[in-house]
């Protein structure tokens, strides 16, 4: 049984992430999402992940976040918002323009979410080695009665390694996984990055959260592609997402159309989510989109070479697709504007030294053609 100084060190901990600028924190055991390595093996049985041979990889891990590190007694849970001021979806009204999800418009979460999280666990260490902290507003020390213990080890992830951190995050009681897959609050509504602090601390547990998703198939009935073969499942080979930014090659064509403008992800499911109108903004301005890449114009995208590309997208999570696959998505959009000014630009790319970019040129100069 946890004592009394660990329920006191867990109030000081999420006071503290919020002034790190997390929207919300939770905690929960490494072991008690049980129902993962099922749920994963269909998933994977069912040829659902495409592409992505790594969630193949280290299932063991990817399924039990116990195993991945059997010291962790507790999961810290975090949300940070990056919900837009707009609705994303406007964008698909000028199909001109590229439309890039609202993630990705600025700079890439991993970074200052990862830096986020290292602050907060270096801050739980100092208080557990020095008995207390001083308090954010007074500055006065403020104590923390405690037995002597040993100094805490941590680890903080954040998308890059085999953690299950939705099923982790409904475990905490943040939040519920909906229909379309993603983690849905009652707090923040489904616009937020999730990140983990995984420590050898044994900290009180939060209630996990229950389904709130009820009759709604909002989110489904979004989705462009019908991606979801039923509600809480995704089928990523038919995912814009992953269609856009993980899958290497051609698109099938009778993908292609479907696409629209969208040119990196698809905020489609996530922005009809009714439980949104109680989403909180974005506290870092990082988030908020550059300029440039609001709504970009295709025929200006369609001309990056590589080093325009990595010029434009420094910093950005697009830089790691690369510009042969993302110039291959603006081509596709390009076929899809139903703009025969464009027919031009696509033509000038049919030769192009990529074969999968001179392949998507050459489709949206057959479509635009026949219009």
């Amino acid at each position: 049984m946890e004592q009394d100084w660990t329920y006191a060190l867990k109030d000081r901990l999420l006071a503290q992430a919020r002034a790190e600028g997390f929207v919300a924190a939770r905690i929960c055991r490494p072991w008690d999402v049980p129902e993962v390595p099922d749920r994963l093996a269909a998933f994977v049985a069912a040829g659902y992940h495409g592409q992505m041979g790594w969630m193949e990889e280290r299932m063991q891990w990817r399924g039990d976040p116990h195993a991945l590190w059997p010291q962790a007694r507790s999961v810290i849970m975090l949300a940070e918002s990056y919900a837009p001021g707009h609705d994303p979806r406007e964008i698909l009204e000028h199909p001109d323009r590229g439309a890039i999800s609202v993630y990705a418009q600025n700079k890439d979460y991993h970074d200052i979410v990862k830096k986020r999280l290292k602050r907060l666990a270096r801050w739980l260490i100092e208080v557990v080695e020095k008995g207390g902290n001083r308090d954010a507003e007074t500055g006065k020390w403020v104590p923390l009665q405690m037995p002597d213990a040993d100094r805490p080890e941590v680890k903080v992830f954040v998308d890059t390694a085999p953690v299950p951190e939705k099923a982790l995050a409904q475990a905490s009681g943040l939040g519920w996984q909906g229909k379309h897959t993603n983690l849905v609050s009652r707090e923040f509504g489904n616009w937020a990055f999730l990140g983990s602090v995984f420590t050898t601390l044994e900290l009180p547990v939060d209630t996990p959260e229950r389904d709130h998703c009820g009759s709604c198939r909002a989110c489904l009935s979004a989705c462009p592609t019908d991606a979801f073969p039923a509600p809480y499942q995704l089928d990523a080979r038919r995912c814009i997402s992953y269609l856009t930014i993980e899958h290497k090659g051609p698109v099938e064509e009778d993908l292609r159309a479907k696409l629209g403008n969208r040119i990196y992800g698809c905020d489609d499911c996530l922005a009809a989510c009714p439980w949104n109108k109680f989403a909180v903004a974005a506290s870092d301005m990082r988030y908020a989109a550059r300029e440039e890449l609001a709504a970009p114009k295709l025929a200006q995208l369609a001309q990056l070479d590589d080093a325009g590309f990595r010029a434009l997208f420094s910093g950005s999570p697009i830089k790691r697709i690369g510009r042969d696959r993302f110039v291959r998505n603006v081509l596709y959009a390009i076929g899809n504007s139903g703009d025969a000014a464009l027919a031009e630009v696509a033509r000038g790319l049919t030769d192009d030294a990529d074969p999968v970019v001179a392949d998507a040129a050459q489709w949206a100069v057959a479509r635009l053609g026949n219009r």
